[in-house]
């Protein structure tokens, strides 16, 4: 941890170790942007892990998942910047043959996290028809490929990189979300907590959105911080992974952005997915 003079602040940040996330954080993790009192100190980790830990509160300024942002409310707000939107694009289900979605039902499927916005969408389209366990992200593929499991739920790069494996395609959860409400897939956010107070909530709020500002202006240097978290990925498919999750969405969830949001958890919470209405803040 660094030492931290006593007129500065320490803001812990959390996020997952993928291109999009590396892309978004470059300017604060490589002191590229002036943060003022505030001093940031960076961890990597994957989404369901730091989905769990904001049930502890236990950083600052963390990536969420939507689906775990709907138990931790009460320790935090949601970031208007920062968000992973899926336009008609997004998590998907994979297999090593080839089926129809109604062919998912009774299989065993590979989940990266209960917690994730990919298992709340299958969730609300399977129900409880199919069984699961989970993962780390990044083992995914592998584990469907080699037969361990009837099928793969896979976020991040594997969406771009799948096929290199021999897999098949049998739904893309963010096209069938998209056709279901006409609206973008809601994946993750980054999440302020709440006892920054109102001014610190929106001071750290807004260097994070100057430093998705920064790498979208600077999207060279961006990505060659960003590649070395694309799995697979060449520059070309790490640039192509990036603008599908840090675009103008990033810099705002815009009012088209929030009415999926609360769409997607009331539709949760209709479901029996998530236990109770969640009320939504946006800083």
């Amino acid at each position: 941890m660094p030492t931290v003079a006593t007129d500065k602040q320490l803001i812990r940040v959390g996020h997952s170790p993928d291109p999009d996330d590396a892309f978004m954080f470059h300017a604060l993790a490589n002191d590229k942007i002036e943060t003022g009192r505030y001093v940031f100190e960076h961890t990597l980790q994957d989404i369901e892990t730091l989905n769990r830990r904001a049930f502890n509160g236990e950083l600052e300024l963390t990536a969420v998942s939507l689906h775990g942002y709907a138990y931790v409310t009460d320790k935090y707000a949601l970031c208007s910047c920062g968000a992973s939107m899926g336009d008609n694009y997004g998590p998907m289900v994979v297999a090593r043959e080839a089926m129809k979605i109604a062919d998912l039902k009774g299989k065993r499927i590979a989940v990266p996290g209960t917690l994730t916005t990919a298992f709340l969408t299958l969730k609300l389209l399977l129900g409880d028809s199919f069984t699961y366990e989970v993962h780390p992200f990044d083992e995914i593929l592998n584990l469907v490929e080699a037969g361990q499991y009837d099928a793969g739920l896979i976020i991040h790069e594997g969406q771009l990189t799948y096929a290199n494996q021999g897999l098949h395609l049998i739904v893309d959860l963010g096209c069938w979300w998209h056709d279901e409400t006409g609206l973008p897939l809601p994946l993750g956010g980054n999440a302020i907590r709440r006892d920054l107070g109102a001014q610190g909530m929106r001071d750290v709020t807004r260097l994070l959105k100057q430093s998705i500002q920064y790498g979208l202006d600077h999207r060279d240097e961006a990505l060659k911080h960003a590649e070395q978290y694309g799995r697979d990925l060449d520059r070309q498919r790490t640039d192509k992974f990036v603008g599908m999750y840090v675009n103008d969405w990033t810099i705002d969830f815009g009012q088209r952005g929030r009415e999926a949001v609360a769409t997607l958890l009331d539709r949760a919470h209709k479901a029996g997915v998530i236990p109770h209405p969640v009320d939504l803040e946006f800083i």
